[in-house]
């Protein structure tokens, strides 16, 4: 599966019994449909972030096209906190997609980790990026 950012082929990791898909290029992170609720290993805690979604303005950057379906993406802005947070989601419902850094900061933003499960995770797979890249 290509990354819908930078075109790069993406690697799958488990994170947390969760495949995830990872551009080691950007950083990015793709979640099929249903992923990011079983990331957050809270039901209620998940239907309260995705029913925060509302689809958000057109913004300046090209489209990007979902790696599964490769039809455009639409933005979605997650939750009242400012500043806005942007992120991409599938039209037909195929998954997210997080530039680097954006699941982290909606993980914080919701205070949706509170053991901090994910985010250690998280940080182990980019700090573990980072020293390839070096």
């Amino acid at each position: 599966m290509d990354c819908p950012a930078c075109g790069n082929a993406m690697i799958t990791l488990e994170l947390a019994d969760v495949e995830i898909d990872h551009c080691v290029g950007c950083g990015g992170i793709w979640l099929d449909a249903g992923e990011l609720e079983l990331l957050m290993d809270d039901r209620q805690k998940a239907s309260q972030l995705l029913a925060s979604f509302q689809e958000g303005p057109a913004v300046g950057e090209k489209p990007r096209r979902c790696p599964i379906c490769s039809r455009k993406m639409t933005k979605i802005i997650v939750g009242p906190t400012k500043p806005v947070l942007l992120i991409d989601r599938c039209r037909r419902g195929d998954g997210l997609w997080f530039d680097r850094g954006e699941l982290q900061e909606i993980l914080n933003r919701g205070q949706l980790d509170e053991d901090s499960r994910i985010q250690k995770l998280l940080a182990e797979m980019f700090s573990h990026d980072e020293s390839k890249q070096k």
